[in-house]
């Protein structure tokens, strides 16, 4: 009897699918990554640059800030020019506040739009509420456009929550304020998406996100929220942090809710360096998807943390510029090579698991270690082919990476036994 656990992930929820553009989000398609631009979206330039930036780096999807009347008419100059870049990644206007009258003066905006985002906390106050938030699901039904009904706890109806606060008050067994909250963010976003559909939204326009910036309450409201509907659901970890702290906040989150099948896109929201790479949060998103199997993004580079068996940079500076090498060639490889983006890479610091890691990935080096000769032997599909020697092991060896995806995954290839046995020209 085997009683061994099933360590894969759970299939995934049952969720209607969502055309965003040409992207389709739940309903058993993959998880799809976004983010989100930091610049002034009425900065024409800018905004393009950076989308773009991030249509490259792999985001799917990008959402820009409509705050303003200038942002909203920069929008349709800004899909027109990367049209004209050949960046066809569709873009949704993030509205708070004044998405009403901002979609009502500048209907051209709705209409370049390939979804709208709203947040049912911050629409308006009162009788005003669900008016502001009805024109804005009207102009989404007018162009045919998807909404996310974004409810996130620094926002979160007040009305609702002190509804909710006083019928738990006033309950035989009240519950803790905590619990409360995240009630009212389900809530929120059912009872939004309820009057979405009365006012003539179809239930596959419309997705759902309930973000908060702790872990625990994240895997709690989306436990919650997926229990209780069918619409594709939005993960991400709000406010997550800036450096490692976000990096591991948003992986320790998402990565419990993904493994039990919940979720359907996701973003991590990073806080980037002054002067930081915004398209970071792509990578991240993207690895936290293939590091679980989920999706194959980019080859992946196994590579050993090193000891005092490595004192030596030479495995470090090894590994740093193959991955950096695989990443920047993904833009070509992905058209060009099918199948490349589950190539595994192994660049390992000495003989202790250096071989046999090697010999597990497509293609791995495994360096000496310090105190040795400095040659390397390398591994193609499990077996040892050459051994590189000498003060340019890395750029032979990134060569032999080269000429590995040409032969193995150009469209009719089928082997590589036979190239990756000829020698390199500094070889041993």
């Amino acid at each position: 009897m085997n009683c061994l656990p099933d360590y894969g992930p759970a299939p995934r929820r049952a969720s209607t699918p969502v055309r965003v553009g040409h992207v389709v989000i739940g309903g058993g398609a993959p998880i799809v990554v976004q983010s989100m631009t930091n610049t002034d979206t009425a900065d024409i330039e800018g905004t393009v640059a950076q989308t773009a930036a991030l249509a490259r780096a792999g985001s799917e999807i990008v959402r820009v800030t409509v705050n303003t009347a200038e942002a909203a008419a920069a929008v349709p100059h800004i899909r027109e020019r990367l049209d004209r870049m050949g960046v066809n990644v569709p873009l949704v206007g993030d509205f708070h506040f004044n998405g009403h009258r901002l979609l009502t003066q500048h209907p051209a905006c709705a209409e370049a739009l390939a979804k709208l985002r709203i947040n049912p906390g911050n629409v308006g106050r009162g009788s005003k509420r669900d008016d502001q938030f009805g024109t804005m699901i009207e102009f989404a039904c007018r162009y045919d456009k998807p909404v996310r009904i974004g409810v996130n706890w620094g926002s979160l109806d007040a009305e609702l929550l002190v509804r909710l606060m006083d019928e738990n008050a006033a309950s035989a067994e009240p519950q803790e304020a905590a619990v409360i909250t995240r009630q009212a963010l389900v809530a929120s976003a059912l009872e939004s998406a309820r009057y979405a559909e009365s006012v003539g939204l179809p239930r596959n326009r419309i997705l759902l996100s309930c973000k908060v910036s702790g872990v625990q309450d994240l895997i709690a409201v989306y436990r919650d929220l997926a229990s209780r509907c069918d619409y594709a659901l939005h993960l991400g970890l709000t406010e997550a942090g800036m450096g490692s702290k976000g990096i591991v906040a948003s992986t320790a989150a998402m990565a419990v809710l993904l493994q039990e099948g919940i979720g359907d896109t996701i973003r991590v929201s990073l806080t980037p360096e002054p002067g930081g790479d915004r398209t970071k949060e792509v990578v991240v998103a993207q690895e936290i998807l293939q590091t679980m199997g989920l999706r194959s993004f980019a080859p992946m580079v196994i590579a050993c943390p090193g000891c005092g068996r490595t004192t030596s940079t030479v495995f470090q500076v090894l590994a740093e510029r193959i991955q950096t090498y695989l990443r920047d060639q993904m833009p070509i490889w992905r058209a060009r090579y099918p199948g490349v983006e589950n190539m595994n890479v192994a660049v390992m610091g000495c003989v202790v698991n250096g071989p046999g890691e090697s010999k597990h990935a497509n293609i791995g080096i495994s360096l000496p270690g310090s105190g040795e000769n400095p040659v390397a032997p390398v591994f193609v599909d499990g077996v040892k082919t050459v051994t590189l020697k000498g003060d340019d092991i890395a750029g032979e060896f990134q060569r032999l990476v080269e000429r590995y995806v040409q032969d193995r995954y150009s469209p009719g290839a089928s082997t590589v036994a036979d190239t990756a046995q000829e020698p390199a020209p500094a070889a041993s």
